[in-house]
């Protein structure tokens, strides 16, 4: 592909010099991350829970990463109007099976998120919401800022853009709020707040929508009992079960600077999620703090340079839908990381591209190929000036 020439006016040749390579090559680091995390971590708990091959869960997931790479590259070749289409049609999609998922979803440890198709297997269709929310509140939004600003110059404008985005995100956090997945609210919550803050909304407004966010919190600390187990769990250890947490901070104290080495890590064999949500203790036990910092310096270089980018866009739209993905992105892999190293309570939230998981692995890449095509340059400018 460096071959290409700038005067190349092929989509690919247009894709190649327009697309923010720097951010594709941390992205796709981390999609091998993946791959290398999975040989580690997972043949000891495939064994451990009698699958047919030991290298079952492996298969699985590289088909996956070379679906989400393809689905990564696909969707940063899409125009700004593109992206927000398919925003708007993956929100309404991921609306109505997550309302399926309360009718005729699976039950797993108490809550009803996933729904087992014909060919596609177990799917979680809130984890679609994410990114494609994010999209359509950045455009709900950034059209309720222009209305605004048309009926102040006394043009007629009455498209309640603010409004919709409102109603959209109660409609979502009433659909997370029964399954119930407490945490998936929570981050569709934070990244609803940044982007209006972004917008530069009514600082009241902005404060209700926190207060609310903070109340929810609390509320879902006294009306779900999963929630205040962890969260007690978290404040007093010896109030309840942290079997996951303490194997995952001696991993981590097992593995010191470089690490045990590939293959020597020990709690692989013993931690149930140790090729999900406890993926990062893997990666501390086997490669060490060393390289557990390469994986949290790809992650905040994505963010920064994402938000630095953006410093040069006027697309209201452009700005407000990037910062939602890069928000998304950031916050799931420090809620994840966290986690694993008992800074917050623990959240079944998968790390990007590293742990095992197909709903997950896809909507990330969504996400981000998403981005990646918002912030395309053309002509010196970002994609979102000429759309």
């Amino acid at each position: 592909m460096m071959a290409l020439s700038r005067a190349d006016n092929s989509v690919l040749g247009r894709w190649w010099w327009t697309v923010d390579r720097w951010t594709l090559a941390a992205l796709l680091i981390l999609i091998g991350f993946g791959y290398v995390m999975l040989l580690a971590a997972s043949p000891a708990v495939a064994e451990r829970i009698g699958m047919a091959s030991r290298y079952g869960f492996i298969f699985r997931q590289v088909t996956y990463l070379l679906i989400a790479a393809a689905i990564l590259f696909g969707t940063s070749l899409l125009s700004v109007r593109g992206v927000r289409r398919v925003a708007l049609l993956g929100c309404v999609v991921a609306i109505l099976f997550t309302g399926l998922t309360l009718v005729m979803g699976v039950e797993i440890k108490g809550a009803r998120r996933w729904l087992n198709l014909p060919l596609l297997g177990s799917l979680q269709p809130s984890e679609f919401l994410k990114p494609c929310f994010a999209v359509t509140a950045a455009w709900l939004i950034a059209e309720g800022k222009t209305a605004a600003l048309q009926r102040a110059a006394g043009l007629h404008a009455r498209f309640p853009g603010i409004a919709l985005a409102i109603a959209l995100f109660g409609l979502i956090a009433l659909l997370l709020k029964s399954q119930p997945d407490i945490g998936m609210l929570l981050v569709v919550s934070a990244v609803f707040l940044a982007q209006f803050f972004v917008a530069g909304l009514n600082l009241f407004v902005v404060g209700i929508v926190a207060a609310m966010g903070a109340a929810g919190a609390v509320g879902a600390y006294f009306l779900f009992s999963h929630v205040r187990s962890r969260v007690d769990r978290f404040l007093d250890p010896s109030t309840g079960d942290n079997y996951q947490v303490m194997r995952a901070m001696e991993a981590f104290g097992h593995g010191g600077l470089f690490g045990a080495g590939p293959g020597e890590g020990r709690v692989k064999n013993v931690l149930p999620d140790a090729h999900a949500d406890f993926v990062f203790a893997v990666a501390g036990e086997e490669f060490g703090l060393v390289v557990c910092l390469v994986i949290l310096s790809l992650f905040a270089f994505v963010v920064i340079r994402g938000l630095l980018r953006l410093l040069a866009e006027n697309d209201l739209f452009v700005v407000l839908a990037s910062a939602g993905l890069l928000t998304q992105f950031g916050l799931q892999a420090f809620v994840n990381m966290a986690s694993s190293l008992h800074l917050i309570p623990t959240k079944g939230m998968t790390l990007p591209f590293v742990s095992y998981g197909g709903s997950s692995v896809f909507a990330i890449a969504l996400g981000m190929g998403m981005l990646l095509a918002l912030t395309r340059r053309r002509g010196g400018r970002l994609a979102g000036n000429e759309a």
